[in-house]
C-alpha cells in the first residue's frame, strides 16, 4: 500500500515582532506664537506694575471733593486817602465772574494760547502733548506746554507746584476726574475765577481791577491778551513787574486768537497799538504800607479780605519820593549822604500823611522812619526848652551864652560867639548849646526834660545826666515828629496812625484812631511855636522857609555830623527828615539847617506845586 503522505503543515512565517514606535519629536513652535506669548505675559505683569504704581503714586491725592472748598489767606486791600490803590497783601480774589457776564473775547484769549482743543478733549489732549514735544525739541528748549485748561486747573485747586512724576500723575487723574463732574463751560468758570495771575491776584476779575483798574465784564480784548498770558509765568510776565515783557506776551496771545478766529488780523494790531497801563502805586510807599500792617492780625475780623482806606496823602508821598531821591542823587551823594527818612503827619490827629523810610524800598524794605534809632541831636532842645517853660521861663527871659562846666563836662558852641546874655528865644533859634544846658537846670535837670518828652510823646528811654539837653538819647523819626505835634496843634498829645476806614468784605469794620489828649497847656505850644518860628525867620533853619507859608521848626546835629535832622510845622502839618548813613560814618559838613532844611522846604513848595 501506498505509504500515507502526512499533509505538510506550512508554517507561519515568522513576523518580527512589533514594536512600538518610538514617539514623534514634538513639533517647533512657530516665533510668532513665542513672541505673542511673552507680550501676553509681559502685559499681564504691566498691568500688575502700573496698577501699583497708580497707587503707590496717587496714595496721597487730596479728596477732590474737600478741595474744592479749600481755604486761602484772607487778603488785605490798602487804599490812599484818595481811594487810588496802595499795595495788597495776601490772596486778592474779585468778583466771581460767570461766563455768561464776560465778553466773548475773554474767554477766547485763554483758550486761545492756553488749550485750543479744549471743547474736544477729556481732560488731557494727547495731540496736543505729541504738537509741544516736536515744537520743543525742535526748538532746543520748552517753548510749548502740553497741559490743558482743565489740568491746569486741577494744579491749581488741588496740588503744589512741585515738578514730579507724582505730580504730573495726579494732576492727569484729577483732570479726568474734573471732566466726568462738569462740564466744559463750568470748568471754563471756575478756571477763569481762580487762575493765578500774579501779584497775588486770583481770577480775572481781580487782576482786571488791579492791572487796569476795570471789572472782568469790561475788558479789551487787548487787556484780556494781556491776562491770558500771564499764566505760563505769572511773576515774570505780569505789567506790575515787566511792562514790556506783558506787553510782548500780550502781542502773542493775540496772534494766536487771530489763528482761531476770535479776532481778524486788523483788530488784534488795533488792541496791541492800544495796549496801555495804569500807573502803579508808588513802591515805595511801601514802607507806609508795611508799617500800617504790622497791627493787623489784632485788630482785623478772622479769616475775611480786609480793604482798608489809609491816611496816606498821595500827592504829598510822591513829592516826598521825588525830592528824597533828588537830594540824595544831587547834593547829597556829593556830601557822602546815602541815606534819608521823611515822615508827614496830620498836626491835629496823627494821621500819618507821608513816609518814606529810605531811599529805595525795593532794595531796602528797612524803615528808617520807624525802625531806626538815632541819636536826634538839637531836635532834641524842643524838650527842653517846653522843660523850662513849663517850669516858669519865658522866651524873652535871659540866659547865659557862655562856657559851663558841669563835673568836668563842657559842651561846646562851634561857631557861636559868646555874647555874655541872650534871650531864651534866641538861644532856641541859633542852638547854642552851653545856654541849652543852663536852661535845662532852670527846668529842674535831666529828670524834669525827660518827663516833658515823654508827656508830649516821646517813648524813651532818656539818659539821666546833663548830655540829654544836647540830644544824646536815640530815638525813631516818627516818635520824634509825633512828639512835636503839640506844639503845632495847641497842646494835646497824638498817636501816629494809618488807617481812616475799614471794610471786611464790603461791611464796615470799627477801627477808631486814638483820641488826642491834652499834654501841655495851649500857652505852653504858642510859646513853644513862637520860638521855632524864630528858628526859621533867623536862626539855624532858615533854609526851610517858605514864602507865603508859615514854617517853624527846629534843627538837630549829631557829633562828626551823622546825623542831621528838621523837624518843622506848617499848613496843619508836622514832617520830619533825617539824613545819615546806616553805618552811622559821617557825613561831609551836613548839618540839620542845610540839606534837611532844603529837603523840607523842596517837599512842601512840590506839594503845594501838585494841589495847585
Amino acid at each position: 500500500m501506498p505509504r500515507a503522505v502526512a499533509p505538510r503543515v506550512r508554517r507561519a512565517p515568522r513576523v518580527a515582532p512589533v514594536r512600538p514606535a518610538p514617539p514623534a519629536p514634538p513639533r517647533r513652535r512657530g516665533l510668532t506664537s513665542r513672541l505673542f506669548g511673552w507680550a501676553a505675559i509681559l502685559v499681564a505683569w504691566g498691568l500688575v506694575a502700573g496698577f501699583v504704581a497708580l497707587v503707590v503714586l496717587a496714595w496721597d491725592l487730596p479728596r477732590p471733593e474737600d478741595a474744592l472748598a479749600a481755604t486761602r489767606r484772607p487778603s488785605v486791600t490798602l487804599l490812599a486817602a484818595d481811594g487810588a490803590l496802595l499795595a495788597t497783601s495776601g490772596d486778592l480774589y474779585g468778583e466771581t465772574v460767570r461766563l455768561r457776564d464776560l465778553p466773548a473775547h475773554v474767554p477766547a484769549a485763554f483758550i486761545a494760547i492756553e488749550d485750543r482743543r479744549f471743547r474736544d478733549h477729556l481732560g488731557l489732549d494727547l495731540i496736543g502733548l505729541v504738537r509741544a514735544a516736536v515744537v520743543n525739541v525742535t526748538a532746543g528748549r520748552v517753548v510749548q506746554g502740553g497741559s490743558t485748561i482743565t489740568q491746569q486747573l486741577a494744579k491749581n485747586l488741588f496740588l503744589t507746584p512741585e515738578r514730579s512724576l507724582r505730580r504730573k500723575v495726579q494732576e492727569a487723574l484729577l483732570a479726568l476726574w474734573l471732566e466726568s463732574r462738569f462740564t466744559k463751560d463750568e470748568l471754563l468758570t471756575i478756571y477763569l475765577n481762580r487762575v493765578y495771575l500774579g501779584a497775588g491776584t486770583f481770577g480775572v476779575d481781580a487782576a482786571a481791577r488791579l492791572y487796569f483798574g476795570v471789572p472782568a465784564a469790561r475788558l479789551t480784548p487787548g487787556q484780556a491778551a494781556v491776562l491770558a498770558g500771564l499764566p505760563r509765568a505769572p511773576s515774570r510776565l505780569n505789567p506790575r513787574v515787566n511792562p514790556s515783557a506783558s506787553v510782548r506776551r500780550a502781542v502773542e496771545v493775540l496772534d494766536a486768537m487771530v489763528e482761531t478766529g476770535a479776532l481778524t488780523a486788523a483788530v488784534a494790531m488795533q488792541e496791541a497799538e492800544r495796549l496801555r497801563f495804569p500807573p502803579a502805586p508808588s513802591r515805595d510807599a511801601g514802607w507806609f504800607a508795611d508799617w500800617v500792617r504790622e497791627g493787623l492780625a489784632e485788630r482785623a475780623p478772622p479769616g475775611r479780605d480786609l480793604t482798608l482806606r489809609t491816611t496816606l496823602d498821595s500827592r504829598l508821598q510822591a513829592a516826598v519820593e521825588a525830592r528824597l531821591e533828588a537830594l540824595l542823587t544831587g547834593p547829597g551823594r556829593a556830601a557822602g549822604v546815602s541815606q534819608g527818612a521823611v515822615v508827614a503827619i496830620d498836626a491835629e490827629t496823627g494821621a500819618v500823611r507821608a513816609m518814606a523810610g529810605g531811599r529805595d524800598y525795593r532794595s531796602s524794605p528797612f524803615n528808617r522812619a520807624t525802625q531806626a534809632r538815632r541819636q536826634p541831636g538839637s531836635a532834641f532842645k524842643a524838650f527842653v526848652y517846653l522843660a523850662a517853660i513849663e517850669a516858669g521861663a519865658s522866651p524873652d527871659d535871659l540866659v547865659g551864652d557862655g562856657p559851663v562846666n558841669l563835673g568836668g563836662w563842657s559842651p561846646g558852641n562851634g561857631n557861636w560867639r559868646t555874647r555874655g546874655e541872650i534871650s531864651i528865644e534866641d538861644a532856641f533859634a541859633h542852638s547854642v548849646n552851653t545856654a541849652a544846658v543852663r536852661v535845662m537846670q532852670r527846668a529842674g535837670g535831666p529828670r524834669a526834660v525827660a518827663a516833658a518828652a515823654q508827656r508830649v510823646g516821646l517813648p524813651g528811654p532818656f539818659p539821666r545826666e546833663a548830655s540829654i539837653a544836647l540830644g544824646t538819647s536815640e530815638v525813631t523819626l516818627l516818635d520824634l515828629v509825633t512828639a512835636y505835634a503839640p506844639f503845632a496843634n495847641g497842646g494835646n498829645r497824638v498817636a501816629p496812625f494809618g488807617v481812616a476806614e475799614a471794610r471786611a468784605e464790603g461791611r464796615p469794620v470799627a477801627w477808631l484812631p486814638p483820641a488826642p489828649s491834652p499834654a501841655i497847656s495851649p500857652a505852653q505850644a504858642a510859646a513853644m511855636r513862637r520860638m521855632m518860628g524864630a528858628v526859621v525867620a533867623r536862626g539855624t533853619g532858615r533854609a526851610a522857609a517858605v514864602p507865603g507859608l508859615a514854617v517853624a521848626g527846629k534843627t538837630g546835629t549829631t557829633q562828626d555830623n551823622r546825623d542831621a535832622w528838621f523837624i518843622g510845622m506848617a499848613g496843619g502839618l508836622v514832617m520830619g527828615v533825617w539824613l545819615g548813613n546806616d553805618d552811622a560814618t559821617p557825613m561831609e559838613g551836613v548839618a540839620g539847617g542845610g540839606l534837611p532844611a532844603r529837603l523840607f522846604r523842596d517837599i512842601l513848595e512840590a506839594a503845594r506845586a501838585g494841589r495847585g
